[in-house]
Formats: structure tokens, sequence, C-alpha cells
């Protein structure tokens, strides 16, 4: 009787997503919101609360946070981080500064203490690399001038992930100076063993995961990461990292191979993810911080554009690519839930868990607004302020349409 039920739960959670994920992407819209509210509508509190198959779902919430990381490891290699962080650390300075801030302060100014100051620091700054890709597609700016800028960005705030997230579970997990510091070291350690592996014997590792074999190849990649991350977890650094140093290690044929055969999976348990956090927020506690998210979302809206800007203007890129620029990247998502989801976890802050649902459906709702009319509205400004500058259409860089290094990351595609 409990294994049907289970499977009466589940099949209707997972029909309940994939027919939202329907209407998201008939709306041109991301679905990310939807599944937040459908975790709110199954939780406790909502209209339909789960029992039998609460505990399955939070195991694959587990196996969605490791997917989103590995697919996202697989974006890269080794030389392309390392060119990254030599060529754009500045603007790196510049996003952190800008947008962890406000979320630590909002955390002090409301009293929460300095470990959920460190937390919400993390839900302002990372933006969403799934709804970006997205939306650049959805526009067709994925050739624009301005669009390496945004994804240096974007890659950089990943990179900060694999420091940020030990650092994080140490602290939620209430350990000490020393054993947080051990973490950090063994994070590092472990970072920098993974990056000097991959570019000396990137070729070795990949030929010898490497099968003609779809079904090898998955199980492989797929068994590989998961216990790479379990391992991690064990040695108390998080097992995202884990997970997306695994697909750093991995390049050529087999990273592409892998991403074909993996991305329903990611969709499938990154969206399960969503409501899993959904799940653990009483839809009741988030009127309470209603105001205090709202302020928030636009304080660090305005941070983030100022941040494109700056990045743009860096680059050379004329005054409407940085606008554009800005726009873009004001979406939160997953990463802001994943980061969140680690403190309401721990039980840190009772509050902090609907602040930063309130504050991710906010700005995943505001971020494609913003990335498609900052630009025009600013033009609009300028033109009744009498501040018209002429300005030269940007000239699109040869790249290959949604196949750049982020393009393919956004999650129910």
């Amino acid at each position: 009787m409990h294994s049907a039920v289970l499977l009466i739960e589940f099949g209707a959670i997972i029909l309940c997503l994939g027919l939202l994920g329907r209407a998201a992407a008939r709306l041109r819209f991301s679905p990310i919101p939807l599944y937040l509210l459908a975790g709110l509508a199954f939780g406790e509190g909502g209209l339909l609360p789960l029992g039998a198959s609460e505990e399955f779902v939070a195991t694959g919430a587990e196996i969605g946070v490791i997917l989103l990381l590995l697919m996202l490891g697989l974006e890269y290699t080794a030389g392309d981080l390392v060119s990254n962080l030599k060529a754009h650390y500045p603007a790196g300075l510049v996003d952190f500064t800008c947008n962890a801030l406000p979320g630590a302060a909002a955390a002090l100014l409301l009293g929460w203490g300095p470990v959920a100051a460190v937390v919400l620091a993390g839900v302002t700054w990372i933006s969403s690399s799934g709804v970006i890709a997205k939306v650049l597609g959805d526009l067709g700016r994925v050739g624009n001038r301005e669009t390496p800028v945004i994804l240096s960005i974007l890659v950089l705030e990943d990179l900060a992930m694999a420091v940020y997230l030990p650092i994080v579970t140490a602290l939620v997990a209430g350990a000490g100076l020393a054993a947080g510091s051990v973490t950090l070291a063994i994070a590092l350690a472990a970072a920098g063993l993974v990056l000097f592996v991959a570019l000396r014997f990137g070729r070795v590792i990949s030929r010898f995961v490497s099968s003609d074999d779809p079904e090898k190849l998955l199980l492989v990649v797929l068994g590989l990461t998961i216990l790479v991350a379990g391992i991690a977890q064990q040695l108390q650094v998080s097992a995202a990292v884990g997970a997306f140093l695994v697909g750093i290690a991995l390049s050529g044929e087999v990273a592409e191979g892998a991403h074909t055969l993996l991305s329903p999976l990611r969709d499938l348990f990154a969206a399960v993810f969503f409501v899993f956090f959904g799940l653990h927020t009483d839809p009741a506690s988030i009127p309470p911080v209603l105001l205090p998210a709202l302020a928030l979302a636009a304080v660090t809206a305005v941070t983030k554009i100022a941040t494109g800007y700056w990045a743009a203007r860096r680059a050379g890129i004329s005054v409407k690519g940085r606008w554009r620029a800005g726009g873009a990247l004001v979406a939160r998502g997953e990463f802001s839930i994943v980061i969140a989801g680690l403190a309401v976890t721990a039980g840190i802050e009772p509050s902090l868990g609907p602040l930063a649902t309130a504050y991710v459906l906010l700005l995943v709702v505001l971020g494609p607004l913003t990335a498609r009319y900052t630009e025009p509205l600013i033009a609009r400004l300028n033109a009744r302020s009498g501040r018209v500058r002429p300005e030269h259409r940007d000239a699109p860089v040869p790249t290959e349409p949604e196949g750049d290094t982020r393009a393919q990351t956004a999650v129910g595609d």
C-alpha cells in the first residue's frame, strides 16, 4: 500500500511538472518559478501536502543538485577556466562586491547573525546561468559583442562556487574555525588537483571513460559522478563541488556525449529539486518576509545591471551593449536555491528559506524583462532628457548559436 501511494504521489508530481514546463515554454518563460510554486502547493501548509513520497523526493533533489553542477562542469575545460580567471577576474571582484554585500547586510539588519549573512550573500550574488542562457537564445543575442562578457562573469561565479560552497557547508554544519579551515583546504586542494590532472591528463581520463555505446557511457559517467560526490560529502566537502570537478575533468567527445545523454536526467531531477525546496517552505511564512525580499530584489537588480555595464565598458562594448549586458545578469535561480537549501536543511534561520524563495521568484520573473527592456528604456529616457548619443549597432562576433559555453545549462529546456 505504501509503495502504491508513493508511485501515485510521485507520478502526480512529475506529471504536474511536465504540464507546468509546457505552459512555461509556450509563454517563453522560465519554468523555475512554477516549479517553486508547485513545491509550495505540495508542502506543509499547502493545498495538498505529500506523505509517502517526501523522502523519495528528497533523494531525487540531491541527485538534481549533483547533475546541475556536473553539467555545468562539462561546459568548460580546465584551460577555459584558467584563461577566464586571468582575463576577467576584475569583473568577478566587482560582481562579488556589488551583489554579495547587499545580501550580507540585509541578513545582519534582520538580526540573523553572521552565518545567515554568508548564506544570503551567496543567494544575492550568483546569477542564474540557466535562465540567462535561455533568455540570450530567445532574444537572438548569442552572437552579440556583449555576450562573451556576460558569459565570463557567469563562469567566474561558477568557479567561485567551488570555494564558496565548502565554506557554507562548514558554517551551516556548525564547524569551528579550525574544522572550517580544514574543509576549505581540502576543497581547494581537490580543486587544484583536479585542474592539474585535467590539464595534464584530460585526454587520458576521457579515453578511459569514453565508449561508443551510449548506455555504457551514461552508466560510467553517472556512476563516477555520484561516487565522487559521495566521497566529497564524506570529507565534509560539498557533493555539488565534487560533481562540478568531475565535469571539468572530462572533455572532448566524452563531454559532448555525456551532456547529450544526461540533459534529460538533469532536467527531471533539477525540477524535483526546486519542488523539494518549495516543500520545505510554508506558504504562510512568505508574506512576513515579502517586503524585505522586494527591497533586496530591487537593490540587487540595480547592482547587477551596474556590474554588467561596468564589465562591458571595460571590454570596449558600446553603450547599448553595456545596458544589455547589465539587464541580462539580473535573474537569480538554481544556485541561489542550492545555497539557501543548505541553510534550510541545517535549520540555520527559519525565515531564510521563505525569503530566498520570494527573492528568487521575484527576480526569475523580472530577469527576462530587464534583459529585454533595460536598453530600450534607457534610450527612451535619454531621448526625453535630450541626451541622445549616436550609437552604432553592435556587430556580432563569430560564435555558434546555442553552442556557447552556457547555452546548454538552462533547466527544463
